[in-house]
């Protein structure tokens, strides 16, 4: 199951019905279902205090995604894991600012910041150079997709 939630912030106008059904279509070409996956949109001060605490990074950004994901290591041997789990919290503060730096809508800057944090849930990294240039792509196939719903 899907949840938008909204904490010190407006929740955004999105369609949850299109934007859902998206998302799992993206998770299954992951080879992946959805479990219990949460986004909560927020500020910019409120990302910040989660990035500090739980992270104990000192900075903004867009979004935090909490894996909470079966490990593996608790499966039987051979059966994989295909349900994801987490917590995505997105900062409404740093997308605005990131569509005007972008020079892209806001509703497209949220909705990549959405499927990014369903695409580290699926796995996808992007701390190295490489792996970054494949999270954007694969963001820039998923958004082609949303655009076609």
């Amino acid at each position: 199951m899907i949840t938008y939630q909204s904490e010190d912030a407006k929740l955004p106008n999105i369609s949850k019905r299109q934007t859902t059904n998206w998302i799992k279509t993206i998770a299954q070409q992951y080879d992946r279902k959805i479990g219990d996956v949460n986004y909560i949109f927020c500020s910019d001060e409120k990302i910040l205090e989660i990035n500090r605490e739980y992270l104990q990074h000192d900075y903004y950004t867009d979004i935090i995604t909490f894996d909470y994901s079966e490990p593996e290591v608790f499966r039987p041997q051979g059966e994989k894991n295909d349900k994801i789990s987490g917590d995505i919290f997105i900062s409404l503060d740093t997308v605005t600012s990131n569509a005007e730096k972008f020079k892209v809508s806001f509703e497209q800057e949220l909705h990549r910041v959405i499927i990014h944090g369903i695409l580290h849930l699926c796995g996808q990294k992007d701390k190295s150079p490489a792996d970054r240039a494949e999270m954007t792509r694969k963001e820039e196939d998923a958004l082609r997709q949303l655009n076609h719903l």
